[in-house]
């Protein structure tokens, strides 16, 4: 079996992984809210903490990778998951939480966030690069959601801190799987990238990580690609981790429904994502990036607009419907994203897609804070759901508005 499908099987497990340990405070808001006190709005500032952190420490992850190496990256980055989440146990003010949950578990998951699977797909894969980018982009949404009804029964049973012990030694057990199987380049194992005709060197080793992913910055900023694709992702992001990723548990339980139930809700979503993300990896190889792009996030805000209707005491088959078809949609926008950054900006494509991330937790960053400031303030998240939905509709205008075959400035 080629290296590259093992080095792809660790990034799996370390990309589910990460993402299940940085939404588990979705599943700890009422947990918390009922032993400390504390608003949901406080507690939902240290989840945007968490958001902001995933996505900005994203693109100096990626110069970092550039630099020290993927295994390196990505095996300290677990090391401080691990000990952000095991000392909220500690934790007797909101500060700490935003310190533990928001910084430590922020800048440890955004190592490992989606510019890690670009950088991956990037200098392993020249065949099935679509395909792979969907399957790894699906470990990222999957780990997140499927981890939910575990946390959300332990935090019920037995209680939040145990939980987030649990994860703390989870992060931990990966350490020396990612040390064993995950290599920096093919070069290292003495073969070539799956499907490449020829052998590429390695990158030189970059020696000013954030300058160079300044630069990056810098430059791509020129290009109205870039603030296109940056401008539609921060929806993306506001229109799922941020909105329904962190709020959805919440919001159905306002309805009557038991919090375990609505996390078993969140966890088919994930399992459906798997489908629609591999899905989206391999259309993304045949049509044209931009169109998947507008179709996603035109049938997610329609589907955000009806959400409100569809909360009931029990599940009925619209919300049953909603959670498939949302699934399905839930991160299906990486892939064309991925290859437009690709394309449009060369070999600096990973650190390109970081910032663009960046706006994507941004973007849930702040509708993270906003529902829950709007549930605190209105009673409920109605509000929320349909300005979700309308932002998701400026997103597809953004995303068809982008040139067809005009390259940006390759960094």
């Amino acid at each position: 079996m080629h290296w590259a499908w093992w080095v792809a099987g660790v990034s799996f497990i370390a990309l589910l992984g990460a993402a299940g340990f940085r939404a588990a405070p979705g599943v700890l808001i009422d947990p918390l809210h009922q032993e400390f006190g504390w608003s949901r709005g406080t507690i939902s500032l240290a989840v945007s903490v968490n958001l902001v952190l995933y996505g900005v420490i994203s693109p100096f992850a990626a110069a970092l990778m550039e630099r020290f190496g993927m295994r390196k990256v990505v095996a300290s980055a677990l090391v401080l998951v691990a000990a952000g989440s095991g000392l909220t146990v500690v934790m007797t003010a909101s500060w700490q939480l935003i310190l533990f949950w928001g910084i430590f578990v922020g800048v440890g998951t955004g190592s490992m966030a989606l510019a890690f699977v670009a950088t991956v797909t990037s200098r392993w894969f020249v065949k099935h690069r679509g395909l792979v980018s969907g399957v790894l982009t699906a470990a990222g949404a999957t780990g997140q959601l499927v981890f939910l009804p575990i946390v959300a029964n332990m935090a019920t049973d037995i209680g939040w801190r145990p939980a987030s012990l649990v994860i703390a030694g989870v992060a931990l057990l990966v350490v020396p799987v990612v040390l064993i199987f995950l290599r920096d380049h093919p070069s290292q194992v003495g073969t070539t990238a799956l499907g490449a005709d020829a052998p590429e060197p390695p990158p030189p080793p970059n020696k000013g990580a954030a300058r160079r992913a300044l630069q990056v910055l810098g430059t791509s900023m020129r290009s109205g690609t870039f603030w296109l694709l940056a401008g539609g992702f921060a929806i993306c992001g506001a229109s799922t981790n941020g909105l329904i990723g962190t709020h959805f548990v919440p919001a159905a339980h306002d309805h009557g429904v038991p919090m375990t139930t609505a996390a078993g809700l969140l966890a088919l979503v994930g399992i459906f994502d798997v489908a629609g993300t591999i899905l989206s990896g391999w259309l993304t190889d045949r049509i044209d990036p931009r169109w998947l792009l507008g179709a996603y996030y035109a049938l997610r805000g329609g589907s955000l607009l009806l959400l409100p209707g569809l909360f009931a005491p029990t599940v009925e088959p619209p919300m049953w419907a909603f959670i498939i078809f949302y699934g399905l949609d839930w991160v299906a926008t990486v892939p064309p994203t991925v290859a437009l950054c690709r394309d449009r900006f060369g070999m600096s494509g990973p650190i390109v897609f970081g910032w663009v991330f960046a706006s994507h937790q941004l973007g849930a960053a702040f509708a993270a804070t906003a529902a829950g400031a709007t549930r605190d303030h209105l009673g409920s998240y109605d509000m929320a759901w349909y300005g979700a939905g309308l932002l998701c509709m400026v997103a597809a205008v953004f995303s068809l508005a982008i040139k067809r075959n005009k390259p940006a400035e390759v960094i």
